[in-house]
């Protein structure tokens, strides 16, 4: 068994695979105390902390408390451990030294490629998961191609709870995230009432692709709040290469100029929704109202500008510490028992809520020095 904390790096073919390191947040235990007492670093208490998982997480590790508990080794397996997952990968690395868990984080250095490779070799991360011993595995996977892997450690007795995306068809435990659904439609709830009253047209930089059926979901999310308020909508397809910044500005510049009843709003849906602000400078329409998805740099730049009213950003940071609590949940205490306790954050039986946060104009300065009090940037 490798510890926690420990650099581990292996090549399959040309991708590069590092875990995130370093954990240095395991609890000092008093001599003579239960050796599986588990202390939480504390968080940070702000406008922005999600109360309601917090005692949560506080009832799990009440609970783990009143037994004694057994050493547990759990991989932690993302797409990628920068960028969007680097706070996911620092705090599953926290979380684990909290446990005293072995195992290590584990993703590439650079987003992936081209999508089957991609699939392919995280499958055969996976597998040798398996093979290394591991009990238990979080997975932050590609799509339903990861499917026979996690049915295959599943049957082999080994835990899988799924993280940012899922992979409903499988035998995985749970699911933790954001529910897309519900996302888009508090995005939609954010924008509306900034929107001057209808008639008019709502610019949704989103997905209609059913491939990607998390993507289509938010945004029919927030499709439903324009619709039902008596908007008409038009959704701009994202475009997930380099190439998308200047296509899809051009794209919903044309939009903006040509579409009838005119265009009175635009929501980006995904991290790229800097591109609406784009759009509307191209078009000389910086007085259309946009609210936008994650938290990428060009976003922030654009809201800092005044073109962007509000984002919404997913809560990484709590995906990646919550799985490592909850694989430890299932091994010492049992699944139902876990899950009985995770009830507050549970949209069904097999889905932990994370929610996402409105973060508005006035707050950025409050929401940045909030992840870097959790030790995070996004």
């Amino acid at each position: 068994m490798t510890t926690i904390g420990r650099c581990w790096m292996m090549a399959f073919g040309l991708t590069l695979m590092t875990a995130a390191c370093g954990s240095s947040d395991a609890p000092d235990i008093p001599v003579g105390e239960n050796p599986t007492f588990i202390k939480r670093r504390p968080t940070p208490v702000t406008e922005f902390t999600p109360v309601k998982l917090e005692a949560t997480v506080d009832d799990l590790i009440a609970e783990l408390n009143e037994h004694t508990n057994k050493p547990m080794h759990a991989e932690i397996v993302l797409k990628v451990v920068t960028g969007f997952f680097a706070p996911v990968a620092t705090a599953a690395n926290r979380a684990m030294g909290e446990l005293g868990m072995t195992g290590n984080v584990v993703g590439s250095l650079e987003e992936p490629g081209d999508q089957q490779e991609a699939v392919d070799l995280q499958n055969k991360q996976i597998e040798q998961t398996v093979a290394g011993g591991a009990e238990a595995i979080g997975l932050a996977p590609f799509g339903d191609g990861n499917g026979p892997a996690i049915d295959a450690a599943v049957a082999k007795g080994i835990h899988v709870v799924t993280l940012d995306a899922d992979v409903e068809a499988s035998k995985r435990s749970m699911y933790v995230g954001t529910l897309s659904g519900a996302a888009g439609k508090t995005a939609g709830e954010t924008l509306l009432p900034i929107l001057r009253p209808p008639p008019g047209t709502v610019i949704i930089h989103g997905n209609v692709n059913p491939v990607w059926a998390t993507g289509l979901e938010r945004t029919q999310g927030a499709q439903d709040v324009f619709e039902k308020a008596g908007y008409k909508t038009v959704v701009s397809q994202i475009t997930l290469t380099e190439e998308g910044d200047g296509d899809d500005a051009t794209s919903m510049k044309t939009l903006i100029e040509t579409e009838d009843p005119p265009v009175v709003g635009m929501i980006g849906m995904f991290n790229e929704s800097y591109r609406c602000a784009m759009a509307v400078e191209d078009a000389g329409r910086t007085d259309i109202p946009i609210v936008a998805f994650d938290f990428d740099p060009k976003t922030v730049n654009y809201m800092r500008k005044g073109l962007i009213n509000a984002t919404h950003t997913q809560r990484q940071y709590y995906e990646g510490y919550l799985v490592p609590y909850i694989l430890y949940g299932i091994e010492n205490i049992g699944l139902d028992e876990t899950k009985k306790i995770l009830a507050p954050l549970m949209a069904d039986e097999l889905r932990v809520d994370t929610g996402i946060d409105v973060v508005t104009v006035d707050k950025l300065d409050a929401y940045n020095d909030f992840l870097y009090a959790l030790g995070v940037s996004q």
